[in-house]
Formats: structure tokens, sequence, C-alpha cells
């Protein structure tokens, strides 16, 4: 059974002819409390919000109406979180924002490993909801208009990256990166043979006081070093022990 009303039908189905001026928020949860007052504060801060109670729902939707942004919760009816996350990395760059009662680190790290952007552990504020939603939306759209900054074309070896196109390429073949390990790439492009704590790299990246612990980012450059292996580069992120990491040739 469909949990969004239909208002919700009503905007999904128009989505196709007209996309809303509003960033688009697809909130998956099954706990009427939690969409209620999600809903409330994202509206209040002019975001479009559309509902969904299980997994069937949310693919549905989000292939549907194609998102903003995605606050997954990770115990659901049916298809879990989890799954929900990996199918969806595996088609669009969409941010996911991972909602969970769950407080251990295995949990954290399965979602962060299947492409999730961030976690929020319950019960939570709403405040610091709304202030990681507008940090990823804002990365998403710096990167999807395809902002110029200062160096443009960054290159390491055989790893060479277009910050404008948002494009890299290793040995001359495109990989496709989520923006979070794009973003890491290219403050390890932009400082070769230079160590990079993991403080520098929560500003750099996450871009906000963040309050988890720095285990997301030895996560999320697990998951980069181990795409730029698959990809054959020679090119790799060296761990400095008890400081942090650079990229080696």
């Amino acid at each position: 059974m469909l949990t969004h009303d239909a208002h919700d039908a009503r905007k999904a189905d128009d989505a196709g002819s007209r996309r809303s001026q509003k960033p688009r928020i697809l909130l998956v949860d099954d706990e009427r409390a939690i969409v209620e007052s999600l809903r409330y504060a994202l509206e209040k801060e002019g975001y479009d919000v559309l509902e969904a109670g299980e997994g069937g729902e949310a693919l549905e939707l989000a292939r549907r109406v194609a998102p903003d942004l995605v606050l997954l919760d990770i115990m659901l009816p049916g298809m879990s979180g989890f799954e929900i996350c990996r199918v969806l990395r595996q088609e669009s760059t969409v941010p996911i924002l991972m909602l969970t009662a769950r407080g251990d680190e295995p949990d954290r790290v399965v979602g962060l490993d299947l492409g999730a952007d961030d976690y929020i552990t319950k019960p939570f504020s709403l405040r610091e909801v709304l202030a990681r939603v507008r940090a990823a939306l804002r990365r998403a759209q710096s990167a999807a208009r395809g902002v110029r900054e200062r160096e443009e074309l960054l290159s390491v070896g055989e790893v060479a990256m277009d910050v404008a196109r948002h494009e890299v390429t290793v040995r001359g073949q495109a990989m496709t990166l989520p923006p979070r390990q794009f973003d890491l790439l290219r403050a390890f492009l932009a400082n070769p043979g230079r160590v990079l704590t993991r403080a520098a790299l929560l500003q750099h990246v996450w871009g906000y006081d963040f309050t988890g612990d720095d285990r997301t980012v030895d996560v999320h450059v697990r998951w980069l070093r181990q795409k730029l292996q698959e990809a054959g580069s020679e090119t790799t992120i060296e761990t400095v022990r008890g400081v942090g990491y650079k990229l080696g040739t």
C-alpha cells in the first residue's frame, strides 16, 4: 500500500512534464511520527517532499521523479534501506542520507560502503537533519552545474580529472564516482604527495561541522581506493598511520 497521500501522487505524476523549482526530497520511513515531523520541517524550509514507506515504492518513486536527495531509513518492511541504497547508487548519484536507530559502527559502515553519503542516528535534532540536507544539496548542485574552479584540470599519474565537467578518467577510460568520492579524489589530486588529515578531509569534503566520527573518512577512502585499483591505476591512496592519507604513485 502506498503511504504517500494523493497530493504526493499528483506531484509525482506531474514530474515528467514539469519539474518543481523547489529541491525535491524523497523521504523513506515507515514511522509516521518521524515522517510527519521531518516533512513539516522540510516543507517549512522550502523543500518539496515525497514519501514512501517501503522499498518497492521508494524505488518506483525515485525512478519516476528523480529526487534531488533521499532520506532513507534502514529498518523498513520488505526491502531494507541497505538494499535500496545499493540499487539507487547503481542507477544514480543522488545524495543519500541514511536514517538509523542503530548506533553500532558496523551498520554505519555498511551504509557508507554501499554508497550512502552520510548517516543520521535516531533520535536526531531537526536542525541537524536540515543542516546536513542543505550541505548535501549544495554539493550536488555545485557538481551538476559544473562550477569552474581555480584548477579545472587535475592529473597525477594515469588519473585525470576535469573538475568543471565532473569527469574522471584512469588510463583514458571514464570512471564514475558519486559526489562524495569525487570531492575526495579532487582533494588528493590537488595535493599530490601531501598528507591530508582526516579533519582536513572532513572540512573539505563534508563542508560542515561533522558530528560523527572520522571513521566516515576511512570508509570513503577505502571505497575510492578500491575503485582506483579496479580501474587499473598504479596511483593509489596511501595510509599514513596516525595522521591521515596521501596520494602516492
